[in-house]
């Protein structure tokens, strides 16, 4: 009895459930505050759109209405490589397969386009109320449980690396770079007149919230398909607490500010198309569980100093300019034709790549 009382007492506040569930809350009010202060709603984080929005204005893609360097991402990064730096957990590594992690990027974002949001927007969606974000968290639940089963197989994109101090710094830098062409906007930087992507909190408040969040996540490691994952592989619930108190907080929030609107029809920046909101996600979970961590771990993972994560965000930015150039992008009217196929292609593509990092093909030769 004494050993375990002092093993709680050893327990760090943010490695505890009540830390993650902490966070998961401060995570749904900050979203909350968000969307009250300009961003559209449902959409006080997303990770997947923010990331789509900064690819319009840096002119990847030319589609007028998602065009905007959103600081939350700027501060997700920063706020995680502050945290790391403060917790001496910083640490530049890579090596781990980069170029496939990339191809894997693309297709994430392919999917979370498809749907119209990436995982923490998925909860966040459930928590105003939109049904459609329910077909989501089947087909995110889906894919995960695929993942898992070639997880259970073997599979692996290999060991990280060491890398150069220096490496680890590139995508803080990066960030900070961001930050002033945002402050600077000179003429070659494209901003949204209309649309979703010209709907934002105020810059000071929006990189603030992403700060605070990006913090918090790097001290729980939340993480929305970890949670999924923990509690099918492991039984553990740590990290679907935060997941649980983000819906939570957010629904009661929406419904007292009077944003809570339950169905599945005219939600904010959705459409109604079950089969491909769920494949979409169906892709979304089962590519995060290859790299290992949902689109906002790979933000804050590239934070801590992790090139192989800031290689699979830039091929998330690169899948988003790809989806709006070449139309695979949803919007509020359905998924487009090109889009449909762009998603069973990379639903072979992850197949064919889970087989081949596996024991699976191994056995068989």
């Amino acid at each position: 009895m004494e050993k375990e009382k002092v093993l709680s007492e050893k327990t760090p506040f943010f490695e505890s459930k009540k830390g993650i569930i902490f966070t998961g809350a401060t995570v749904g009010i900050i979203a909350l505050i968000l969307v009250f202060l300009g961003n559209p709603k449902n959409m006080g984080f997303c990770i997947a759109c923010f990331e789509r929005d900064i690819a319009g204005a840096l002119g990847f893609h030319r589609a007028e209405i998602v065009q905007y360097i959103r600081p939350e991402i700027i501060g997700l990064i920063l706020g995680a490589f502050i945290t790391a730096l403060a917790g001496k957990e910083f640490q530049s590594k890579g090596g781990s397969s980069p170029i496939t992690r990339f191809f894997l990027g693309i297709a994430v974002m392919v999917g979370a386009l498809m749907f119209l949001g990436c995982p923490l927007r998925m909860v966040l969606r459930i928590g105003g109320g939109d049904l459609n974000a329910i077909v989501g968290l089947a087909g995110f639940a889906a894919g995960i449980g695929i993942g898992i089963v070639f997880l259970n197989k073997g599979f692996s994109l290999k060991r990280n690396y060491k890398t150069s101090t220096f490496d680890g710094y590139v995508m803080p830098i990066a960030a900070v770079g961001l930050f002033i062409l945002l402050i600077a906007a000179p003429a070659f930087i494209f901003f949204s007149k209309e649309g979703p992507a010209s709907q934002h909190a105020p810059i000071a408040i929006a990189l603030v919230c992403g700060l605070i969040v990006g913090a918090l996540a790097q001290k729980t490691r939340l993480c929305m398909v970890g949670g999924i994952r923990d509690q099918i592989m492991f039984k553990q619930n740590y990290l679907l607490l935060g997941f649980i108190a983000i819906i939570v907080v957010s629904a009661v929030g929406n419904f007292t500010l009077g944003n809570f609107k339950l169905g599945f029809a005219e939600q904010p920046v959705a459409h109604t198309d079950g089969l491909w909101n769920f494949l979409g996600m169906v892709l979304v979970g089962w590519g995060s569980v290859l790299l290992g961590g949902c689109p906002l771990r790979q933000l804050i993972l590239s934070g801590e100093g992790n090139s192989d994560s800031a290689v699979t965000v830039f091929g998330m930015i690169v899948g988003a300019a790809v989806a709006h150039n070449f139309a695979l992008a949803s919007s509020g009217k359905g998924p487009t034709g090109n889009g449909q196929i762009a998603v069973l292609i990379c639903l072979a593509f992850l197949a064919v790549l889970s087989a081949a990092n596996s024991d699976l093909l191994k056995k068989n030769n």
